[in-house]
């Protein structure tokens, strides 16, 4: 049965559509706002996966280019590899499905989203988390609660649902927003300085809109009557428990509460290893509940020891940040870097400054761009004591790094001011929590540290929720275990003024706006200590680029002159290039980057464009060669790709009666601008050339 609906989402129809393709699947929706339309299926095993200790969720998000009319680039002419853009969807679409499964739901499961049909308008990526839930919901796969996402812009202070593209070019906020009908699950976000209070009103904007969405996928069930396949989770065994509770508990204290991060553990892993150990070793399934029942014990006393003791493990108090040191310019030959340690989180940061050459070049589904900011976060095993392969990043890494580019590039100076390609490395060297928002402030130092003129420094925090019914735990700076027995981890960056990045992922079913306010409010009185913090280590960015960095220097010379820079095929340029050592780049405005390390090489090239470039100025004496000779005169050129006529009255002082007795092709002569018109004519005279010599001449006998 083919079942649509449809709702005005800001002025334009939002509808999803489902059971005419993909029927084998669990649940298949097709989504389509605008012309952009995303098919999202789902499926699930029908038994639980064997030692599966977690939910086997998968979510995969595809743009194929022929939804915008687009053949891929490259030799296959096929899609490969996930992009950036769709390793990021596909987490936006796990991070608020996940925690909304049935507890316990081991079945392996999988989503996946393709961009069927692309406008360039509309992105896909907010499509695909409600058409994600659809597909989950309006299947038979035990999935209760729908979600839907979209995203908010803020123009001229006005809160804008699902913005365009080109609306957010000029938007101080890319808000993309998830949840419930009851509370928002899920915040990804950059901003421009925007307020807390403005971005619990944009929270609060999105969740309105999320309602009538959540709306469309209720009626749809119910004119469906989808039945769910049962599931009931297997609960641990109250006696077991209580067993487990007895044995354990002052253990797992004694190792909670222990100060640093590899003993505790080490002590937790000692504990949990004695309590298995205990029981039959040939009753493996005893064993397995045994583990199950120790984890919620240790789970239940963090818990319980915050909510009512107030006690965190590492006994700060619930507003109190870690130790933070900070130090730039540790490596000689680097751009410039910087560590920055946050109790046992450590970033290792770097900033490379390139050229116009080094920008990133993507090939996007709606076309081509460059980047000219990039950010890489690099996990290695050693960060948290473990030994594993050194491989190419993962969904987290590309993730946290990201986040943490979201975070500065609305601080960086303009291209105009400062047209260099920024590369900024962060390697974790040591992590127990938040190393995503270490990365943000440790960015910021290693920029200053290369001189880079950013607008105002950037700090970052990650937030942490123990929610029990009414009583309530609001954490700042979480570390490593307040993360994983936790509610929420929600990071904010930005800077004294306002918020520049947002993330937010809970395990509970949603958060209310009084949590959101209160978690942005503490948020930005550690960002404010983190940031006096980071500016005691260096104030300013430095005067001057490293030595060792690329000098550009910028000119500008007439449009109508690129042609004579770059030459046949290039040679000029290349010429110019192999010639000096520096390297040019060219905009379509005339604008002329041209860069070397040590300024030499660049001031020589710059001397030669400026010859080739120069433009005739009426008064000036010219060394001209003769191009071609007519009967009324003769073309000289006097510049580089620039020649004006030499009337045959301009020629002597005299009559000449035919010109070409007088000066042939190839000849030198001098000659004088006598003027340039509109249509850059330029009109020479030897003649003014023999008068001015006179003049001399005559002033030199008088002298004399």
């Amino acid at each position: 049965m083919i079942q649509k609906a449809s709702t005005n989402l800001g002025g334009r129809e939002f509808s999803m559509e489902i059971g005419r393709v993909a029927r084998q699947a669990d649940g298949a929706v097709i989504v389509r706002f605008g012309d952009t339309v995303v098919l999202v299926s789902a499926c699930a095993a029908l038994k639980p996966k064997e030692g599966a200790s977690f939910f086997p969720l998968t979510c995969d998000y595809r743009e194929y280019t022929y939804a915008a009319g687009k053949i891929p680039g490259g030799f296959f002419k096929r899609e490969g590899r996930p992009t950036e853009k769709e390793i990021l969807t596909s987490r936006l679409i796990d991070r608020p499905l996940r925690p909304l499964f049935p507890d316990g739901f081991r079945n392996e499961s999988q989503v996946i989203a393709l961009v069927l049909s692309a406008d360039p308008d509309n992105n896909p990526d907010v499509l695909a988390i409600t058409g994600a839930s659809a597909a989950l919901y309006l299947s038979p796969i035990p999935y209760h609660n729908p979600v839907a996402g979209v995203r908010v812009g803020l123009l001229d202070e006005q809160l804008v649902i699902n913005p365009t593209f080109e609306q957010l070019k000029t938007s101080r906020l890319n808000l993309v927003v998830a949840g419930t009908k009851d509370a928002i699950v899920m915040v990804e976000a950059g901003a421009k300085e925007v307020a807390e209070e403005k971005m619990v009103e944009a929270l609060q904007f999105g969740h309105e809109h999320i309602k009538e969405l959540i709306g469309m996928q209720e009626a749809m069930f119910r004119q469906r009557s989808v039945v769910k396949r049962e599931f009931t989770k297997q609960e641990l065994d109250p006696a077991l428990l209580a067993q487990v509770e007895q044995q354990a508990s002052d253990m797992i204290r004694q190792a909670l509460y222990t100060p640093g991060k590899i003993l505790s553990y080490q002590m937790m892993d000692e504990v949990r290893d004695r309590i298995v150990e205990s029981y039959p070793e040939d009753d493996t399934d005893k064993r397995l509940w045994v583990g199950m029942a120790f984890e919620r014990t240790m789970e239940r006393i963090f818990r319980e020891d915050l909510l009512k003791e107030k006690k965190r493990p590492d006994g700060r108090q619930f507003k109190e940040l870690r130790n933070i040191t900070a130090e730039v310019g540790l490596l000689p030959r680097t751009h410039g870097s910087a560590l920055f340690t946050r109790g046992e989180t450590q970033a290792l940061v770097t900033a490379t400054l390139g050229t116009a050459d080094d920008m990133q070049r993507i090939d996007d589904m709606l076309g081509e761009y460059s980047k000219k900011f990039m950010l890489h976060y690099n996990f290695p095993p050693f960060s948290v004591g473990e030994v594993g392969f050194l491989r190419g990043p993962g969904r987290r890494e590309i993730g946290h790094g990201a986040l943490a580019e979201r975070a500065i590039l609305g601080v960086l100076p303009e291209d105009e001011k400062f047209p260099y390609t920024l590369r900024v490395v962060s390697d974790i060297l040591e992590s127990n929590g938040s190393s995503s928002m270490a990365t943000v402030c440790g960015a910021v130092l290693a920029l200053m540290d290369a001189g880079v003129p950013i607008r105002a420094p950037v700090a970052g925090i990650a937030m942490g929720l123990i929610k029990e019914g009414d009583n309530t735990a609001v954490l700042t700076d979480i570390a490593g275990a307040e993360d994983h027995y936790g509610d929420m981890d929600f990071k904010v960056a930005g800077t004294a003024k306002g918020i520049t990045a947002l993330q937010m992922d809970i395990k509970v079913a949603g958060i209310d706006a009084t949590l959101l306010s209160q978690a942005l409010r503490q948020a930005k009185e550690a960002r404010l200590i983190i940031l006096e913090k980071m500016l005691e280590t260096i104030s300013h960015p430095r005067a001057d680029i490293s030595a060792h960095a690329p000098r550009i220097i910028q000119i500008q010379i007439p449009v109508a002159k690129i042609g004579a820079v770059i030459g046949p095929g290039g040679k000029v340029i290349r010429g110019i290039q192999e010639q000096t050592g520096a390297e040019i780049n060219i905009e379509d405005n005339g604008t002329v980057n041209v860069a070397s390390v040590g300024g030499e090489a660049a001031q020589a090239a710059i001397r030669m464009i400026q010859e080739l470039t120069a433009t005739a100025e009426v008064g000036k004496t010219y060394l001209g060669k003769v191009t071609k000779v007519v009967d009324f005169g003769a073309f000289v050129e006097i510049l580089p790709g620039t020649e004006g006529l030499l009337h045959i009255s301009e020629y002597a002082e005299h009559r000449i009666r035919d010109i070409h007795d007088e000066c042939k092709v190839g000849d030198q002569i001098l000659v004088k601008a006598l003027s340039v018109d509109s249509q850059n004519k330029i009109k020479l005279s030897r003649k003014a050339v023999l008068r001015d010599q006179k003049q001399t001449e005559g002033k030199a006998t008088q002298e004399a």
